[in-house]
């Protein structure tokens, strides 16, 4: 499989993890938008957000958990958190992940 994240899952390339766990890993964002931009990626290779939900929703409810934990540890105000769902809506990478974005104001609506 060509996909890049499972590529940093099973340490084919490796990245600094912000967090991991059985079920998901998070890494900063290389293009960050926000003073904090972490990706939480489930380990499974799952194309979009959907079939997280609907395949392993054990995995959906665990990315919400770590975005909330990591927000805590970095003591965020608040925080915005994203899934891009298809090309359309802006997915680059087709394995589901949750963009965690904080650290400054966010305009609604946001796009």
């Amino acid at each position: 499989m060509d996909c890049l994240f499972c590529k940093f899952a099973n340490g084919i390339i490796e990245v600094p993890f912000v967090y991991e766990d059985d079920l998901v890993y998070a890494i900063n964002d290389i293009s960050p938008q926000a003073p904090t931009h972490v990706l939480i990626i489930p380990k499974e290779h799952i194309e979009i957000v959907a079939g997280v939900g609907a395949d392993s929703p054990e995995v959906l409810v665990r990315m919400l958990a770590v975005a909330d934990q990591i927000a805590t540890e970095r003591e965020l105000d608040g925080y915005r958190s994203v899934y891009n769902s298809g090309a359309s809506a802006g997915q680059s990478v087709f394995h589901a992940h949750l963009h965690l974005l904080g650290g400054r104001p966010f305009a609604w609506p946001p796009g």
